[in-house]
This record gives structure tokens, sequence and C-alpha cells, in this order.
């Protein structure tokens, strides 16, 4: 089965594409991770990634899903894949079905702004060891202060109100249109996003094997 996953930041899309993976025995593919691999490895298409990643530039649509076909066609991916992170946008998946790249179903994962927001500004980081605390569902034993080696838990700049703002508001205008691309297609599968993690998985395996 080959599945696209979608979902704003924060949404927990990295922890569904491991269950998937695992349930399924398939990998998950992200965009950045063969294009660091095809540079590597010094393919052709890599070599022309390389080009535009040195020079800072985004890389073409083109090359990114002639790196994707290149990866799909290895011996793991026989039996299916996972791409998260690809598309991010409908002209992206225009040129993925353009190029011949079959889609069988894409899982939508809809987690509320206000709870990502909640989600993401409360985590804090150990400074020195790197534990991760959430100020709500996670909290050190002393505010400030991690459990682990007693440094200071701060929050990432990612993670930051403003930050995170920034990143919804991209998601919305050039990703979220993903949606009824997919929907017209009839491949489009929505799960709810809930308080617990396993019941979130729980209804993205259901919308896999639906």
């Amino acid at each position: 089965m080959n599945l696209i996953l979608l979902g704003a930041p924060g949404a927990g899309k990295g922890t569904q594409a491991e269950v998937i993976c695992n349930h399924l025995n398939i990998p998950a593919i992200s965009t950045g991770n063969i294009l660091r691999e095809a540079v590597k490895n010094g393919t052709q298409l890599g070599l022309e990634a390389k080009s535009f990643m040195d020079s800072g530039a985004l890389v073409p649509d083109e090359i990114v899903i002639g790196i994707l076909k290149d990866r799909i066609g290895e011996d793991d991916c026989q039996n299916g894949f996972i791409l998260d992170g690809f598309p991010r946008t409908v002209p992206q998946a225009k040129a993925l079905d353009e190029m011949g790249v079959q889609i069988d179903k894409v899982i939508d994962i809809e987690v509320a702004d206000e709870k990502i927001m909640q989600r993401l500004s409360g985590r804090r980081v150990c400074a020195d060891c790197g534990a991760s605390y959430h100020i709500e569902y996670k909290p050190s034993k002393s505010e400030g202060v991690c459990d682990k080696c007693g440094g200071e838990t701060v929050l990432r700049k990612d993670d930051h109100p403003d930050t995170i703002k920034d990143r919804l508001h991209v998601y919305h205008e050039q990703t979220e249109p993903l949606k009824d691309y997919y929907q017209q297609t009839g491949k489009l599968v929505v799960v709810q996003g809930q308080e617990d993690v396993a019941d979130t998985s729980a209804l993205t395996l259901k919308a896999v094997e639906a």
C-alpha cells in the first residue's frame, strides 16, 4: 500500500508514520532524508540537487520527484511506502501524478490549531542533556530544572508561539489545499487526533485498513 501522510506541524505525523511502518512493514520516506542520501551517494539527480542545496535554493520539484521515484523503486518499497512531508503543495501533488507515482490512500491527521499551540509551546528541553518535558503533560519535578541532570529546561525556538503561528500559517496556505485535491480523487481519509496518542494510532490503523 502506497500512502501519503498529511497533518499540520505538531499533529503527530511522525509518530503515526512509525505506527504504520511497524504495522505494515513498509518504510516511511521523508524528502529531507532521500535528498541527503542521493547527495551522499553521488547519483546524477543527487549532484543536481546538491548544486541547489549548496546555494541555499529550493530543489526543484522535478528533481525531488525523480529522486523519490528512485527511492521507491528500491526493494524495501515493493510492498508499499509512506510519504511524510511530500507533497507539500498541490503543484507537487500534480507533478507526482504526472510522473506516475501511484498513491492508494492519503491519511490526514486533524488536530485543532489551539491544541497544537498548547502541545508545542508547552514543550521544554534540557539545555544540557536534551531530556524533554511538557509543562502540562510531563512537567519536571522542579519548574525549569531537569530531573535527570539538574540543567535548565528551556523553550526551543521552534516551539515559540510566534514560530508555531508562522508554521501553521504556511501549512494552511500551502499544504492544506491538498485535502481538497485528494478528496476529489476519493483517496483522502481524515483521522481526528485524540488526547491519547494510542487512541490516535488505533484510528490511524483503522483508516489504513478501511
